[in-house]
């Protein structure tokens, strides 16, 4: 860790930015002088990092990935919905961890929510970001963008509907891959498994509100999680039964403002307490218990029994 550091050009006992990779990491999780590990990053990574860590007598909070689902019931307002949806899933051409990936579609409310999905994911228009009109741009790298064009065909080998092909952009320069929709996906499929993190929109079916919940708390990420409905009993009975961290009522990505703590459960999260908040003040801040007393000439010596201030 020393010899990181003087390579950065910092003194020891001074962290600000050091960059590396599994090596720097390590040392960090390692070093004595480091009390406390904060990390955001894919689920793997999280809990090798958790892990580490606390073995070696850290505070540790690991947020990991996420595949976040957005339930819409057939009483719906669809085409606030469909925009909803489009926003939340191709925005930042998916690449963020509060993206919807997962639609689940109820009963009637299928066909007519994948409609207006297709129609919307059409029309978004793909290229670079110093060009005009433009609305999704590419993606971080050309490795990155195989790879979750690798999922899209996938998707396609599994048996999941291909309702919009983002491989047939037509742009020749660039990491890019436009929208993806695919329908009739199963929780099987490795569409649905994994955090792509790149622009592909899966809907799943569901016949019932009961149902869809099972899928959502099925799944091992639990970052995230929307319902869209008119109904006030069906979003409580979605936002009290679901096994999500965050959840959004006809909002499609559920992040709280800062003074609410910001991180999912099970694998989206390794540790006690959340970002942000009072829980982001209570990691970073150690509690310490002091007991004092000022005895006299005439104050009686402890005894056999539990010492009190009274």
């Amino acid at each position: 860790m020393a010899e990181l550091l003087k390579q950065a050009g910092l003194p020891d006992g001074v962290f600000n930015v050091v960059h590396g990779d599994k090596a720097a990491v390590d040392a960090l999780l390692s070093h004595e002088k480091v009390s406390a590990i904060s990390f955001v990053g894919s689920t793997p990574i999280a809990k090798y990092i958790y892990e580490t860590a606390a073995r070696n007598g850290k505070r540790v909070q690991a947020l990991g990935g996420a595949k976040n689902h957005a339930v819409v019931l057939p009483d719906a307002d669809m085409e606030f919905a469909a925009d909803a949806l489009i926003g939340a899933g191709y925005g930042s051409a998916g690449e963020r961890c509060m993206a919807v990936s997962a639609v689940v579609a109820v009963g009637s409310a299928g066909d007519r929510i994948v409609k207006l999905l297709e129609e919307k994911a059409k029309k978004i228009k793909v290229g670079a970001g110093d060009r005009d009109g433009m609305d999704m741009g590419p993606l971080i790298t050309g490795e990155h963008r195989d790879k979750v064009k690798g999922f899209v065909d996938k998707g396609v080998a599994e048996g999941a509907k291909l309702v919009v092909d983002g491989r047939n952009h037509g742009i020749k320069e660039g990491f890019f891959l436009g929208t993806t929709l695919f329908d009739q996906v199963k929780p099987g499929m490795e569409i649905y498994k994994h955090e792509i993190f790149g622009p592909v929109l899966s809907v799943l079916r569901a016949s019932s509100l009961e149902e869809a919940i099972a899928i959502v708390n099925a799944n091992p990420y639990a970052n995230g999680a929307a319902i869209f409905t008119e109904s006030g009993g069906a979003a409580r009975r979605f936002a009290n039964e679901v096994s999500i961290g965050m959840v959004g009522v006809n909002v499609p990505i559920p992040v709280p403002v800062a003074f609410y703590s910001f991180g999912g459960w099970k694998s989206s999260l390794f540790g006690d307490l959340h970002v942000h908040g009072m829980e982001g003040v209570k990691f970073y801040t150690r509690t310490k218990a002091i007991t004092t007393r000022w005895p006299h000439q005439d104050t009686p010596a402890a005894g056999f029994n539990m010492p009190t201030l009274g």
